[in-house]
């Protein structure tokens, strides 16, 4: 979806003074045309019939004609622009993932299901390695292109039903739902799916004839009816500086106390 700011969003709205504009012009339209048939046509009807039948001809005629070209555009952009600000404000303006504020707010929807339901889902916290020397060698414009690479290659590592965010800079999170109750299968998945995605944001990114080179340490927390989604992402974080320290290009989980290497 093409970036579009509030301010742009907004100017396709009427304005007050529009609104009012247009349903005076509506209004006087029609009451004009009244009087003038009152005039055209022979009648023999008093003025006091004339000013009861003047104003439900009025309404009767203008309602439809202020519904059509006030009322209803009004309420559609309106509408449109409620919608594009609410995706605006809950996705990451370049690589079009979700931010955070949709990640936390996703991460207590899977919470409170899990409360209902018991089962495991997975938060996986994704810092690239050797970031960095992309932005300062190739600058910022390399840099961004690579986090949105990295971003659709995210994506299609996880199914539809999970989600996938940036929290900033060169970090990423996805939420994995619906792992099973048995942990040590929800364990399987998720450390399946990191070393998956690990694999993928090493492969080369091209970019303006240079060829763009990182990698990823994941942190992984499992959780299942926490109440805390602070603590679940924090606890991934933690994780994630674990694989850091562990060398990099590695998997961590959050309760563990080995390291694997993604080799």
């Amino acid at each position: 979806m093409k970036f579009i700011s509030k301010e742009f969003l907004l100017k396709k709205t009427l304005t007050a003074k529009q609104v009012i504009f247009r349903i005076f012009c509506i209004e006087l339209t029609f009451e004009l045309i009244i009087m003038l048939i009152f005039r055209l046509v022979p009648h023999e009807r008093g003025t006091i019939t004339e000013a009861i039948i003047d104003p439900i001809l009025l309404v009767c005629f203008s309602t439809p004609a202020i519904y059509f070209f006030v009322i209803r555009p009004f309420v559609a952009a309106r509408d449109e622009a409620i919608v594009h600000i609410n995706h605006l404000a809950h996705t990451d303006p370049l690589t079009k993932l979700a931010n955070r504020r949709l990640i936390l707010d996703y991460l207590e929807i899977l919470v409170d299901g899990n409360a209902r339901n018991p089962d495991h889902g997975a938060v996986l916290l994704i810092d690239l390695d050797g970031f960095k020397p992309i932005n300062d060698n190739y600058g910022h414009d390399a840099g961004d292109a690579l986090l949105i690479k990295v971003g659709e290659r995210l994506r299609a590592c996880v199914r539809a039903e999970d989600v996938v965010g940036r929290l900033g800079g060169d970090e990423f999170i996805i939420l994995l739902r619906r792992l099973g109750a048995d942990d040590k299968i929800a364990r399987y998945v998720a450390q399946f799916v990191a070393y998956k995605l690990i694999k993928q944001v090493m492969e080369p990114v091209e970019h303006n004839g240079n060829i763009l080179l990182v990698g990823a340490s994941v942190g992984i927390r499992l959780f299942g009816t926490e109440t805390d989604v602070h603590k679940i992402v924090s606890d991934a974080d933690a994780a994630m500086y674990r694989a850091k320290a562990a060398g990099k290009g590695c998997a961590v989980f959050y309760d563990d106390e080995e390291i694997e290497s993604s080799s």
